[in-house]
């Protein structure tokens, strides 16, 4: 089973950028589909943020588009969330998941592992 660990929380001001990263470890990455979540808080529900397919493919939520990027790098096992805050709605715990079964990802992709999550605080 891949074990995920996200990393590069923090606090974000407006304008500025902050890259999240999440280290898989027990599978090559490049043979997961990888996929980013955001909870604004305990009980809601996990919101889809982007996703990484296999072939590299990438997918955004409408709500993020042209400002989160989601890379990998394989040789690091690490897959990457870039975002640029130009306003303070980025507060929420963040967390990544990987599919092993899937070379793509559609919207009904389940994740079967996932990180602890990383916490990440927008202010203006």
């Amino acid at each position: 089973q891949v074990q995920l660990e996200e990393s590069g929380g923090g606090s974000v001001q407006a304008g500025e950028f902050l890259r999240l990263s999440c280290l898989a470890s027990r599978r090559a990455i490049s043979s997961l589909v990888m996929g980013w979540f955001r909870q604004e808080a305990p009980g809601k529900e996990r919101q889809f943020v982007a996703a990484l397919s296999r072939n590299g493919n990438t997918h955004y939520a409408d709500s993020v588009k042209g400002r989160i990027t989601v890379s990998r790098d394989s040789a690091k096992s690490t897959v990457y969330l870039q975002m640029n805050s130009r306003k303070p709605k980025n507060t929420a715990m963040y967390y990544c998941a990987a599919d092993t079964y899937l070379s793509d990802w559609t919207p009904k992709t389940y994740f079967g592992s996932w990180g602890q999550g990383t916490q990440v605080t927008g202010s203006s």
